[in-house]
């Protein structure tokens, strides 16, 4: 496909033009300012697309042609970059490319503004229905809504603010701002604005980045102002969403009966706080979970769904539509409804690129979206994409998904907790129950066992996200149910693989010491390896992942997960190397260790994958130290320290590759590339590092820290007294395990110290690593079987 792309503005600084044309197959138009190395792609100025200030109020037209290419087309075009042009028989081919690029630019010059006066400006409207999730979607109490789902594509949405629930005040202002934006004590309506002749003004607006270091406040309006597009609001909300950095809106209404003209302003919004309203007490939202008896809510929720369909039934037939349901309507987060009513939209999910879900979006997703239907350039500081239909859906089903993506998230946050306090019980009194039985060295196959057992709980709570327990009737037994059984399969399988292994090879009686731990670690690493290579559909809505309710991460590998990943990975590669040392391929070993570490560690950081910065930094001092072990070199601080800083430039440098991709497309590693580039990056740092340090003093995550490098470290001092020796002994049978837990010692260390998850990292590491050495070194204890004597045959005659 050739696309053309041609644009001419004119104002104050001179009239510009510029010229783009590309034979990419997709609905990004390249615009490139000088000749380059991209094969058929050309400029001949400047991008009109910048120009914003200087050029007003003169107009920005823009003229677009699309058409299937034809083989002289090309030829318009160098189809060389600035050094690789040719030096011979160039003059009269540039001459004749030269020329046919300048007649499309005047046939741009002549047609341009005919064409714009022809279209007219683009249409959107966004209405706002804080609290509404889609639980509360159905035919018969709300047939408007119900009738605009099936007219636009359907997706859930994170109100994922700044604090663990979003008031309709931070909603409305995330979307003015393009990020995550929280007012703070005052987290409730939004500001009353002051009418000002046809339009109305928020008194005060600069209290939001003066005091409340809310700083891109007002970023919607003031984009659609400097493209010469005008705003239109109607309700508190609405303005808020937006007024420009002067607190100014051009058009506002209290309400929809007060609107004299609906088609009057390009960029609308509408705020219908009929369901929210009865949830808020003075200036605050309810701190109840669900303040409203069903009857109330059902009578709200049939008011909200009266307003909204009268809006509709008022806007311009050609508008764009966007509902949503913006913000909380009590103390426990939800999904909540996204609706897109556009071309092509109908009978799909509604997803974007900033969760990397078919299904999901965020509230700064609103403020992109926007933009863009209405043809305005979106700033950078925007940290949401537009909004995209993606894989088509009935209505019922679609709505049925979207309510059980709710429940699973809902049952992940109940479940979380004492999932997690039961968690750090179970490996504290494992550590005490085994000091008390190897000491005596008895119930040694019970520890063994429940040691296995323990290091496959982390797996399992991915692997029952293969079966569809959010639909069971409770869904929070079900889930840890499933887990238990999940992690019940696994321990058998690690001890039973093995065993079959040996019989297969005609020793029954050998077994295996490092057999079990490399089934648990295997299983471990290919779950995660496989849920990153797959879109991380298990990681979603897990006990060790992340959910959309609670919106920390939508996408890639969680932080708790790298943890498991990595000290999987070590684990199972020195498992496999203590063979391979044995039969004297050493450097086979090594290449394994540092070839399967380092590709998970890619995983891991590449954008779009994994997309995790602190995990880089922790996973690359691990391999290094395991490899170096395995090789049989020393380990000195300096070299640690190197290995650290090696880990900090190799993310960096994924994360400036991802810099240079285009905005909509970058992950936050590009984003932050670009806060270090412009000097905005201290308050990330400051931010994690509080939320590492808040995490020293977590209930949950600190025992199990505590207790099993107590207990490592007290097994290594006293091995006599406290473990009957089966650390020892477990590395004399199988030196390389050593390197295998101080390489996942490290990384848990250094995990903790880059990461805003702090002890999680350390405490998962150790919950799998310590578990597995164990069992080993309880397996290790077992006689040695001696090697079977070769059968002698006698010579034939």
């Amino acid at each position: 496909m050739i696309q053309f792309y041609i644009s001419i503005a004119w104002g104050t600084r001179g009239i510009r033009a510029s010229f783009d044309l590309t034979t990419f197959p997709n609905d990004k138009w390249y615009r490139h300012e000088h000749l380059n190395r991209q094969r058929w792609s050309w400029s001949a100025s400047t991008r009109a697309r910048r120009y914003a200030a200087p050029l007003d109020p003169w107009p920005t037209v823009t003229f677009r042609m699309m058409f299937s290419a034809v083989s002289w087309t090309g030829q318009l075009i160098f189809p060389y970059g600035a050094k690789d042009l040719p030096v011979e028989g160039f003059g009269r081919s540039v001459v004749r490319r030269v020329l046919g690029a300048l007649a499309v630019i005047m046939l741009g010059l002549i047609m341009a503004p005919a064409v714009a006066r022809a279209d007219g400006p683009a249409r959107v409207a966004l209405i706002g229905v804080p609290g509404l999730h889609w639980h509360d979607v159905n035919a018969a109490d709300t047939p408007n809504l119900w009738r605009l789902a099936g007219q636009s594509a359907v997706g859930s949405l994170s109100v994922r603010a700044v604090g663990r629930t979003t008031c309709p005040y931070d909603g409305w202002l995330t979307v003015s701002a393009g990020v995550r934006s929280s007012v703070g004590s005052k987290c409730g309506p939004p500001p009353a604005p002051e009418q000002q002749g046809a339009g109305a003004v928020i008194p005060g607006f600069d209290w939001l980045w003066t005091v409340r270091d809310v700083k891109y406040a007002g970023t919607l309006g003031a984009a659609v102002h400097a493209a010469g597009q005008c705003t239109s609001a109607v309700g508190p909300g609405a303005a808020l969403a937006l007024a420009d950095r002067a607190g100014r809106v051009d058009r506002y209404a209290p309400s929809p009966d007060k609107v004299a003209d609906w088609s009057g302003c390009g960029v609308l919004a509408v705020d219908v706080d009929d369901l929210v309203r009865p949830y808020i007490n003075g200036e605050r939202l309810s701190e109840l979970p669900e303040s409203l008896s069903p009857a109330r809510r059902k009578a709200a929720l049939r008011a909200a769904d009266a307003k909204a369909g009268a809006v509709l039934g008022l806007l311009p037939q050609d508008t764009t539509v966007l509902l949503a349901g913006l913000a909380d309507h009590g103390s426990e987060p939800h999904l909540r409804v996204a609706m897109w009513r556009a071309a092509g939209a109908q009978g799909h999910f509604l997803g974007a690129m900033s969760t990397h879900r078919d299904d999901m979006v965020i509230l700064p997703d609103i403020t992109a979206t926007m933009l863009t239907a209405a043809g305005v350039a979106v700033p950078p500081t925007v940290i949401g994409v537009p909004w995209s239909a993606s894989r088509t859906t009935t209505l019922d089903d679609g709505i049925t998904a979207l309510r059980g993506a709710d429940v699973a998230g809902q049952a992940i946050r109940a479940a979380g907790g004492p999932f997690f306090t039961g968690l750090a019980v179970l490996q504290v009194l494992f550590y005490g129950i085994a000091f008390l039985l190897l000491r005596r060295r008895r119930g040694l196959g019970g520890v063994r066992v429940a040691a296995l057992g323990l290091a496959s709980l982390p797996a399992s709570t991915f692997l029952v996200n293969l079966a569809p327990w959010d639909r069971a009737a409770v869904p929070v037994l079900a889930l840890l149910a499933g887990v238990a059984s999940c992690a019940v399969v696994l321990t058998g399988l690690a001890l039973a693989a093995p065993a079959l292994w040996s019989r297969l090879r005609g020793r029954p009686e050998a077994g295996s010491v490092l057999g079990p731990p490399a089934v648990i670690a295997g299983v471990t690493a290919a779950v995660l390896v496989g849920d990153l290579l797959t879109g991380t559909p298990l990681q979603l809505n897990s006990l060790m992942g992340y959910t959309g309710v609670v919106g920390a991460r939508y996408y890639g590998l969680g932080n708790i997960p790298f943890a498991l990943l990595a000290t999987a990975v070590l684990l199972l590669t020195t498992a496999v190397a203590d063979g391979l040392v044995r039969t004297g391929r050493r450097r086979v070993a090594v290449a394994l260790v540092a070839g399967l570490g380092g590709f998970a560690m890619l995983l891991d950081g590449w954008p779009g994958i994994g997309s995790d910065f602190g995990g880089v930094i922790a996973f690359v001092p691990g391999i290094a130290v395991t490899a170096l072990l395995v090789a049989g070199k020393k380990v000195s601080v300096v070299k640690l320290g190197a290995f650290c800083v090696a880990g900090g430039v190799l993310v960096m440098g994924i994360a400036y590759l991802d810099y240079l991709r285009p905005p909509g497309s970058q992950t936050h590693l590009g984003r932050f590339a670009g806060q270090v580039f412009d000097g905005t990056f201290l308050p990330v740092i400051l931010r994690k590092l509080t939320a590492m340090l808040s995490t020293l003093l977590s209930p949950n995550l600190m025992p199990i820290v505590v207790a099993a490098f107590a207990f490592l470290v007290f097994a290594l001092l006293r091995p006599g007294t406290a473990s009957a020796g089966v650390l020892p002994v477990a590395f004399e049978r199988a030196p390389m395990l050593r390197a295998g837990l101080i390489g996942s010692l490290v990384s848990g260390v250094v995990g903790m110290l880059v990461n805003d998850s702090g002890a999680a990292v350390l405490s998962m590491a150790l919950a799998l690593a310590v578990p597995l050495v164990l069992s080993a070194g309880i397996r290790a204890l077992a006689p040695v079987p001696p090697e079977p004597s070769p059968v002698l045959r006698p010579l034939t005659t």
